[in-house]
């Protein structure tokens, strides 16, 4: 008890000093009880020099308010003191040391302590525990903080990888192990982004001429499925490259297209998408845009969004 009395405030100390000489009999039994909770002899000379030499001139309340205005202004030097005495007041039981016509009312005078004692240590119970939540709250913060910085770090690093692959791939000249690499690329990619992929990228085919492959796959976006297909030839895609798809998309409903070509696209092409977007949503990517946005913080979504909008407001194919 008292374990949280630091220094007395004002009607707590005159509650001290109303109730301590109510527990004591004598002048001389106030300095023995202030003695007992080892307040230094040195504070209590002169006091005691006075009751021995003239026991008249000074009365119990003085006592005990000199000793607690000292212990009060002598701040955290004389903690253990102050709990010491708030201690041994909180904890008095023998009421019959004290004068019997005082008894009742220095058991009142206790009561009182003990229950500032109380309040004070509910106080400050509920303070250290709003204390503890914040700190609990902060270190939640600062763990999902580098949480989150650690999932940034591991992005940013996954996509470093992914671009350095797939610039790679430009160096490949086996068609068939460029193709398997491009699948796990696009695989990867989406899964980093937190993209469904619900068709797995995989090559559907091989161009007769040994040019390259094409890859199909499937993603949801925002709710949005989109037939994804990827293809490297050496050329600019022509009409006839772009139909199938265009093809595919029209006997699935309510469903987009993605186009992404390594070569970029035809004139004629781009008006033949350009004829199927007011009936399907068409959008079209390069090569070169995905290395570029793994460069980037941007998010395949994001630009995904940006392409679908331009072809809703204005029935642009935006592409680099």
């Amino acid at each position: 008890m008292g374990g949280q009395i630091f220094h007395f405030p004002p009607d707590f100390l005159n509650l001290l000093i109303d109730t301590i000489p109510k527990l004591c009999k004598s002048k001389k039994d106030v300095l023995i009880f202030f003695s007992s909770a080892g307040v230094n002899q040195k504070l209590l000379a002169d006091l005691s020099e006075r009751v021995q030499r003239d026991a008249s001139s000074i009365h119990k309340y003085e006592i005990a308010r000199t000793v607690l205005v000292r212990l009060n202004d002598a701040g955290d030097a004389a903690l253990r003191e102050r709990r010491e005495i708030v201690k041994r007041v909180v904890e008095f039981q023998d009421f019959s040391r004290c004068w019997a016509n005082e008894q009742i009312e220095a058991m009142g005078l206790v009561a009182k302590v003990r229950e500032l004692v109380n309040v004070k240590d509910s106080f400050t119970r509920l303070q250290q525990d709003y204390e503890s939540k914040l700190e609990e709250e902060r270190k939640k913060r600062q763990l999902e903080e580098e949480a989150r910085v650690e999932r940034f770090e591991q992005k940013r690093r996954k996509r470093q990888q992914l671009r350095c692959e797939l610039i790679a791939l430009y160096q490949e000249n086996n068609t068939q192990k460029r193709g398997k690499q491009l699948e796990a690329v696009l695989n990867c990619l989406f899964e980093s982004e937190a993209i469904l992929v619900r068709e797995s990228f995989t090559i559907k085919g091989e161009n007769n001429e040994g040019v390259i492959q094409q890859i199909d796959g499937a993603i949801e976006v925002n709710s949005h499925l989109y037939l994804v297909e990827m293809k490297w030839w050496k050329e600019a895609l022509s009409p006839g490259d772009v139909a199938q798809h265009v093809m595919r998309l029209f006997e699935r409903s309510d469903i987009r297209g993605i186009f992404i070509s390594a070569s970029g696209y035809t004139e004629a092409a781009i008006i033949n998408i350009q004829k199927a977007l007011n009936q399907r949503i068409i959008v079209l990517f390069t090569l070169k845009e995905l290395v570029l946005l793994l460069e980037s913080e941007n998010s395949f979504e994001s630009l995904l969004k940006s392409k679908v909008e331009a072809v809703q407001l204005d029935g642009k194919l935006l592409y680099d």
